[in-house]
């Protein structure tokens, strides 16, 4: 008996899905198909990889599967089946083969996502995967049917298992708009509400400095929250900040800001001296000598770090050397509110994990499987999203190849 296959969503979750079923040894067993939205499959992988597609992270594997927060523990069983190893095994499998970055990220060799895009779908291909493009996903009808608006009309599905790759809801203008949380939650479904993850967030800057400094990096900084203390640099936005370094950050200020009303980033603008020695060498400086050389030549601080200094602590000038040095060494950064998830990076929040059984089927649900961005886990910049993306699809590839043999 040959079980039809449908997976609504061609991102990373999906296609590996969709690449799993349809090796099966025995290749009359599914006949899998792909619908997705979009007039091509994998837009949000692509534009990801437009300035290097960051694949996966070389850290030690143990390390690396805690990176997750609170859903680590859940999510460790789909890490297990396809580690970051596994990853890179895969890419050179498409002859693509991958590097270790300076800080510890893995990349192409070619820097682009288009090659091994092109490869994986060859694959497919070749594997008898059906890719239905433009094909948008519009719920169900009385009988359980998927419904779907194509550009030759409404068409409907009745398969036997369905495989849900929808992504989350950030970057709706690649296919992400998470229209499907009020289908899923009339069925029983539990979720939770969706929150921007690896996010810039609004800072009521002075229109002097917005007009100035908007676009300009702060390099050279480390950054406290309740992620722990971490080195890097972000980038001042006419909103307020963005960038790698407040990403890593971003959770710990969302969820500080959701709990308290109030979130500061505390920044150490010379990571690399001590305070004791900020405050000898400002107080060597000459008294009449303008601010800006005494931080100069006394702390190495000028331009857009000098600036950052005098708009959060406007009294600056007037602080004795010990003063000053500790508030350079600990400048508190009021965030206001996270950018909107459009904006972000990717989201927290979806469909509750408990929702799910071991192989990813839903269980208000049978017959419906879900993987990537849909559930309710997040993760940060540095491969780690892409690779659980790929671990969650081929999760729930195996719960339908158990849920099939059963049938």
């Amino acid at each position: 008996m040959r079980h039809e296959i449908a997976i609504i969503g061609g991102g990373p979750a999906g296609l590996m899905a969709a690449e799993h079923l349809s090796a099966a040894l025995d290749r009359d067993l599914y006949r899998v198909t792909v619908y997705d939205a979009m007039p091509s499959v994998a837009r949000k992988f692509l534009l990801a990889g437009k300035s290097g597609l960051n694949i996966t992270h070389s850290e030690p594997y143990e390390r690396f599967a805690t990176r997750f927060g609170s859903a680590s523990p859940w999510l460790r069983r789909a890490l297990d089946g396809f580690t970051p190893e596994s990853v890179r095994n895969w890419a050179a499998g498409l002859g693509t083969e991958t590097f270790v970055g300076t800080s510890g990220r893995v990349f192409p060799t070619a820097m682009k996502a288009s090659p091994l895009l092109r490869a994986w779908l060859r694959r497919l291909e070749a594997q008898g995967v059906a890719i239905r493009t433009r094909h948008r996903f519009c719920g169900y009808d009385e009988n359980g049917g998927l419904l779907f608006e194509t550009p030759d009309g409404a068409l409907r599905v009745q398969p036997d298992a369905v495989l849900l790759a929808l992504g989350g809801a950030s970057w709706p203008r690649l296919g992400s708009d998470a229209l499907w949380m009020p289908w899923l939650a009339d069925k029983g479904v539990e979720t939770c509400a969706f929150l921007p993850a690896n996010c810039g967030f609004d800072i009521d800057w002075s229109e002097t400095f917005r007009a100035r400094f908007s676009g300009a990096p702060i390099k050279s900084v480390t950054a406290t929250s309740d992620a722990g203390r971490k080195r890097g640099e972000f980038v001042i936005s006419k909103h307020g900040i963005e960038g790698s370094l407040v990403y890593a950050h971003a959770a710990a200020l969302r969820d500080r800001l959701t709990g308290d009303g109030r979130a500061d980033l505390i920044l150490d603008l010379a990571p690399d001296r001590t305070a004791d020695r900020l405050a000898r060498d400002l107080g060597k400086q000459d008294a009449k000598a303008s601010f800006s050389n005494r931080l100069r030549k006394g702390a190495g601080i000028d331009g857009v770090k000098f600036a950052l200094l005098r708009e959060l602590t406007p009294d600056a000038a007037q602080m004795p050397a010990a003063a000053l040095a500790e508030r350079i060494k600990t400048l508190p950064l009021q965030v206001q509110r996270p950018r909107p998830i459009a904006e972000a990076i990717s989201s927290a929040g979806g469909i509750a994990l408990d929702a799910v059984d071991d192989g990813l089927m839903l269980k208000a649900m049978p017959g419906t499987f879900v993987a990537g961005e849909m559930l309710d886990w997040e993760a940060p910049t540095g491969g780690y999203l892409l690779t659980a993306c790929f671990a969650t699809g081929l999760a729930a590839a195996r719960g339908m190849e158990r849920l099939m043999t059963k049938a």
